[in-house]
């Protein structure tokens, strides 16, 4: 209860010499001032990206697995010229491990290409055109919003239908009557029996909803008759991921004839590569962060330690009084210290007003908020620089002799 006491009546006497010296206490945050925004807004960034980074991905499946020619992220050039002289996926080859793979909650093989598209006298340039097969629907992860999916049936070739992605639906139609309508997709004629829900963009690099899905037969009979394959895995259970990943590589290389002791031919890609290498970059990106915010606040830190070296010479003879009547080295200690924090706190406060309609401006390029974490995080770092800044400034005030601090005029 005591020490409480003392507490209150050092944050009292800290706080009135802070609001007596207000100009140099606001001059003297300036450091810290820089170092909280610079904090506060890399937070904010880091967590925006980190948040439309999961939502782009969504769209690739925790549980899906990617059989293809390449990987998404090939090392060196050397790598690359390997890469290229693999053999490309075939038809053949998606059957047979359609046909072995037992273990698997759906397989269906995916060609994109690029093509316009028209409607009346409208059209649509650059659009994603994927074939594949009824089984895109499950490996995929889509919904559908209006009507329905291609069927089994029309998968390989049968009636040449597609269904249209939101984007791409609503710069053909602009509100008329979608299913049962005629498009051209590259100049044949498809009827849309289905639109897609929305699925957003794809790491702000393209649209997913400005695509076309049509039956693969299609997709070779009119663009690319031997196309390299993509063959989707969609495994349905994520404990099950790196058995079923085994058991994909093994089929592959029976499949594909790759004899015993030789390298794989082909490539087996998941979201997991996407994530590992987005958090070496944010990694990079928070490194370089807080280097800039740990030397802002160190420079802010250097001036509130010789400010507080100024204080204590200015009050020496009040150090000594407070002495003189019992007041021990833990008081005087506290004091100096709390008026330490008080300005570095002041300076937190300034530098969040600061940050807070920043954050709104980056909200028009991603979506970043001011967690309440984030503020704690900030007003803690505050406080961590004004114990540090005021420490040696408080301990020499604290081992003052009583009898020589009254000396001082």
């Amino acid at each position: 209860m005591r020490f409480i006491i003392e507490l209150h009546e050092a944050l009292l006497i800290a706080w009135d010499a802070v609001r007596a010296n207000k100009l140099r206490a606001g001059l003297t945050t300036l450091g810290i001032v820089v170092g909280i925004v610079t904090v506060t807004l890399m937070g904010t960034a880091i967590q925006g990206i980190q948040r439309g980074f999961r939502q782009s991905i969504s769209v690739l499946g925790t549980d899906v697995l990617y059989v293809q020619r390449f990987d998404w992220f090939i090392n060196s050039h050397a790598e690359w010229l390997r890469q290229q002289r693999r053999r490309e996926i075939t038809w053949s080859q998606f059957k047979a491990l359609e046909r072995q793979l037992n273990s698997a909650r759906a397989v269906a093989p995916m060609v994109d290409i690029r093509e316009a598209v028209k409607y009346k006298n409208r059209s649509a340039t650059g659009v994603t055109i994927i074939g594949t097969t009824d089984q895109f629907l499950v490996t995929g992860g889509v919904g559908i919003s209006e009507g329905r999916f291609i069927t089994p049936e029309e998968s390989e070739g049968g009636r040449p239908v597609c269904v249209v992605g939101a984007q791409t639906a609503t710069n053909l139609f602009r509100g008329e009557p979608i299913l049962g309508s005629r498009v051209y997709v590259g100049g044949h004629p498809f009827e849309v029996v289905g639109v897609l829900e929305k699925q957003g963009e794809f790491l702000g690099a393209f649209s997913l909803d400005n695509q076309v899905v049509i039956p693969i037969g299609q997709l070779t009979a009119h663009f690319v008759p031997f196309p390299d394959y993509t063959i989707q895995v969609k495994v349905g259970d994520e404990s099950r991921l790196e058995d079923v990943r085994e058991e994909v590589r093994g089929l592959m290389r029976k499949i594909r004839h790759v004899q015993p002791g030789d390298d794989d031919d082909f490539a087996i890609n998941q979201q997991d590569q996407f994530i590992k290498t987005f958090n070496r970059v944010t990694g990079v990106i928070a490194t370089v962060g807080l280097f800039i915010t740990g030397l802002s606040l160190f420079v802010g830190g250097i001036g509130i330690m010789n400010i507080m070296f100024v204080s204590v010479a200015e009050r020496t003879r009040e150090i000594g009084i407070r002495k003189a009547i019992g007041a021990k080295r833990r008081n005087i200690l506290i004091q100096f210290l709390l008026e330490s924090m008080c300005i570095c706190l002041f300076g937190g406060c300034i530098g969040l007003a600061l940050a807070a309609p920043l954050t709104l401006a980056l909200r028009r390029l991603m979506p970043a908020t001011m967690s309440f974490g984030l503020v704690g995080l900030s007003l803690g770092v505050s406080l961590v620089v004004g114990v540090i800044a005021g420490f040696m400034p408080a301990w020499r005030a604290a081992r003052l002799n009583p009898v020589e601090a009254l000396r001082n005029e």
